[in-house]
């Protein structure tokens, strides 16, 4: 079997989520998030793009219900041993199947907490799962319970963390390297991403925010990547390495050519707020005192309108379309901060006025003894 952890790993995380479920009074869940399956079983399938549910009851028991697709993945990847197929045919309606295999487990007239927030649960199959289950028993929003548990790392985790951070920073090399006048973004992206492959990594969960002069203002991906200018240009690599869907992430800048002074002013910023930022990553903090700590130097410079509302969030094993894990770096985020706890911080101050951007980010767990950095962006201003 494919299991990337014990089962007594998987037990633990089980009974950890049975415990949460029997404390809200619910008497199981059903899991839509591809997250979820993967950190309770192990179970590894990008089959969650159509339609599946997975079952976990306050007693312990878990039962899966996907496409016949995935029934020879759910089988050597997880834990579960009860598969239910629902079977692809025109008019198909698998939340019927999905209750039928609840009724099995004696969910009639139950209390089921329902992961809604999932990119594999559309409004139209909530719908379809809604009215299914309407007069069968009752449900309610639960998406955060997993969630929550998964955002505190396990030693087991934290190898997969820094693994991940490895592969980044070999990433950061290639980059470095290989962003010259006249190089090609598109090729770049090819071979940090090949370098990630050859370590054992995996593909990301979403696409990575690169470009070359105006577009190094962009932070979400875009197609058709212009080249390094012959000149002088400026470019911006946001970019995550994945080791058994552990993820870690890392951006900056790299400056070709002449160099202005204003961008040397603006990594200066964006490399305090940045140690700021980590030196408020401590337990017992709250995740808003990070952005406090990061918008103090901000405030202070020249660049404070550039910047955006949030620096960061946590990460995990995430699946597409985002590697983003919820837990958002703002203002007055009441998360407390507790060791095991992975981190994005990224600093981001884009001048539309002037047309000129700098980033600087990286990925850091929380210890007991504060922040440790996973991933290692350059304190130093990239020039090439």
């Amino acid at each position: 079997m494919a299991l990337h952890f014990s089962r007594a790993e998987f037990a633990r995380r089980q009974k950890s989520a049975c415990r949460e479920l029997a404390r809200r009074g619910l008497d199981g869940l059903i899991c839509f998030r591809q997250e979820s399956m993967y950190w309770l079983t192990g179970y590894d399938t990008n089959g969650f793009s159509l339609f599946q549910g997975m079952y976990l009851g306050a007693d312990g028991k878990i039962a899966l219900c996907t496409r016949g697709a995935d029934r020879l993945q759910s089988k050597y990847t997880s834990v579960i041993k009860d598969v239910r197929i629902w079977t692809d045919r025109e008019g198909a309606t698998p939340a019927i199947d999905l209750r039928d295999m609840l009724e099995s487990y004696g969910c009639r007239g139950k209390r089921l907490g329902v992961e809604y927030d999932a990119y594999g649960l559309t409004g139209a199959r909530a719908k379809m799962v809604d009215a299914a289950l309407e007069g069968f028993c009752r449900t309610e929003e639960a998406t955060d319970i997993v969630r929550l548990l998964r955002i505190v790392k396990s030693p087991a985790e934290m190898r997969y963390v820094r693994k991940a951070g490895k592969l980044a920073d070999d990433a950061r090399d290639i980059a470095m390297a290989d962003c010259v006048p006249g190089a090609s973004i598109a090729r770049i992206y090819g071979d940090m991403l090949g370098a990630i492959m050859a370590g054992d990594g995996d593909p990301t969960a979403a696409r990575w925010p690169i470009g070359a002069g105006q577009e190094a203002l962009f932070v979400r991906y875009h197609t058709g990547h212009k080249p390094v200018s012959k000149t002088h240009d400026q470019s911006t690599f946001e970019f995550a390495a994945s080791y058994r869907h552990y993820h870690t992430v890392m951006m900056f800048a790299v400056l070709t050519g002449k160099i202005d002074p204003r961008h040397r002013a603006m990594f200066a910023v964006a490399r305090d707020a940045l140690d700021a930022a980590e030196a408020a990553m401590r337990p017992g903090n709250l995740v808003g005192d990070i952005f406090k700590a990061q918008s103090k130097i901000i405030a202070k410079s020249k660049f404070s309108r550039t910047t955006l509302p949030a620096c960061g969030y946590t990460v995990g094993a995430n699946f597409p379309p985002t590697w983003m894990d919820g837990c958002f770096i703002h203002s007055g985020n009441p998360q407390v901060l507790n060791p095991g706890m992975v981190f994005f911080k990224q600093i981001m101050l884009l001048d539309d006025r002037t047309g000129l951007s700098m980033s600087l980010g990286e990925t850091s767990l929380v210890t007991s003894r504060g922040c440790e950095q996973v991933c290692h962006a350059p304190r130093h201003l990239v020039c090439n």
